[in-house]
């Protein structure tokens, strides 16, 4: 039996998932740096959302992205003219120094090329029983709550955490790995705002008071991640080789270079705030759809239950489970983690007929680019079949992983992880709504659901 996603439903335009309020009259220096301290993405024009290209000046000139071309040409055809905005690097830098998310140029090139093959298919597939584990026991969390309401969004943090964290320092008894979720936390929640210091184009040598404040937290993580690093380089890897086994005998094929300790450091701490934070969102945001959309959530439940039965889904479950796939990625179209990335041009250069200026700051609003109306049709409804058909959707109009040279390293491990979780929850309960209790979409680094995301949980 093939289970189809029901069709949409004729008549009255649907209700519509949760969305952010764009902006519909233009925002001075001040009044954007107050949208951006509260939601970056509230800073977005509404016709962001109908326009190939929006351009302004808010201190520095800037430009707003929405053309796949245009994208196709900052991200692969130009990728070393448009780098990461120092914006991105002044919030992210402290925590993660110059690690793959960060670096530029040579020195992101011989790091991606050492990581690599720690992301390989079949690496990613063999950590596939920490994320089966994990769908388990959120699972029993669940069950054991009872009938009462749930908050999944912090249900589906503790889940993929415990995953990033076995999948990192899988067997090392002193990682305390409370310790550096909470410094993880902390340091997004303090430090993680734009300040008006980053809006008028400072330099980074200029304190911003939140990120002098949450130094202290993130010297300790990595102190603690250096002892974890330094103990596994002495004992070597046990059993199945995990992440921090697999990086540090990852070289660069091309110099022969290894990473020493505070390089594997900051990527680890890279991945452990990508690798929980993104699927954790992904996680709650697809919940909360499911509970929105009925008829859908049964689809994909029978469809679980279908090759499933009992069990909990492995890495040989994803390929069988076409609709929780689509599921998935509806769920990254209308809620990206990463729903605004921004690069600073470095030489002149023109994007859909517009002038790019040297020092101007360019960029891709994701989450208007995948609510763009010339590019999507009836762009604020939750349609997983769109992704029916791979081919139909333009590879630059949808970007939850980037794309180019500096794609996200761990996108199949995050889609794989997503999968397994999502429909071993499906499979075994059905969530409903929670009257008054709908999250907002609020972004600082990542799109979180502001309030939660609040589920009742009834056991099939």
């Amino acid at each position: 039996m093939t289970i189809q996603e029901p069709p949409p439903r004729p008549g009255d335009a649907p209700d519509l998932p949760v969305r952010v309020p764009l902006v519909t009259q233009p925002l001075g220096l001040l009044a954007s740096l107050r949208a951006a301290r509260a939601n970056i993405l509230s800073i977005i024009p509404r016709i962001a959302t109908t326009q190939p290209m929006v351009s302004g000046r808010t201190g520095v000139r800037w430009h707003m992205v929405m053309d796949p071309g245009a994208i196709r040409r900052m991200l692969l055809e130009k990728v070393d003219a448009y780098p990461k905005s120092m914006v991105t690097k002044n919030l992210l830098r402290p925590a993660i120094g110059e690690s793959l998310f960060v670096a530029e140029g040579a020195h992101w090139r011989w790091q991606r090329r050492a990581a690599a093959p720690a992301f390989s298919h079949r690496n990613v597939a063999a950590l596939a029983p920490y994320m089966t584990r994990a769908a388990e026991e959120a699972c029993a969390r669940i069950e054991a709550a009872g009938p009462r309401a749930v908050n999944m969004y912090d249900e589906m943090v503790r889940a993929t955490f415990d995953v990033i964290s076995d999948v990192t320092f899988s067997g090392d008894e002193g990682f305390d790995r409370a310790a550096v979720h909470r410094a993880v936390d902390g340091y997004v929640a303090e430090a993680g705002r734009v300040s008006l210091f980053d809006m008028l184009g400072l330099p980074d040598w200029v304190p911003r008071p939140g990120r002098v404040r949450s130094g202290r937290a993130l010297r300790e993580m990595k102190s603690v991640a250096d002892a974890s690093i330094e103990a596994r380089r002495k004992r070597g890897s046990e059993g199945v080789p995990d992440l921090l086994d697999l990086l540090l005998a990852g070289e660069d094929p091309e110099t022969r270079r290894r990473m020493n300790t505070g390089e594997l450091r900051d990527n680890l701490l890279t991945f452990i705030v990508a690798g929980h934070e993104t699927t954790a969102l992904t996680l709650s945001w697809a919940l909360y759809l499911c509970a929105f959309d009925p008829e859908v959530q049964e689809a994909a439940a029978a469809e679980a239950r279908e090759v499933l039965g009992d069990r909990a889904a492995g890495a040989e479950d994803v390929a069988a489970l076409p609709l929780v796939r689509r599921i998935v990625d509806e769920t990254l179209r209308l809620y990206p983690p990463a729903a605004l990335v921004s690069r600073t041009a470095l030489e002149a250069d023109a994007l859909c007929g517009r002038e790019i200026r040297p020092g101007d700051t360019v960029m891709i609003p994701i989450y208007a680019l995948h609510r763009n109306e010339l590019l999507w049709e009836a762009p604020d409804e939750f349609r997983p079949g769109r992704f029916a058909e791979a081919k139909a959707v333009d590879r630059y109009a949808y970007l939850p992983f980037g794309d180019g040279p500096r794609i996200c390293i761990g996108a199949s491990f995050a889609i794989q992880e997503a999968v397994i979780i999502l429909a071993t929850l499906l499979a075994r309960f059905r969530f409903r709504k929670v009257a008054g209790k709908a999250p907002a979409p609020v972004m600082i680094i990542t799109l979180r659901p502001e309030g939660g995301v609040w589920l009742e949980a009834e056991r099939r």
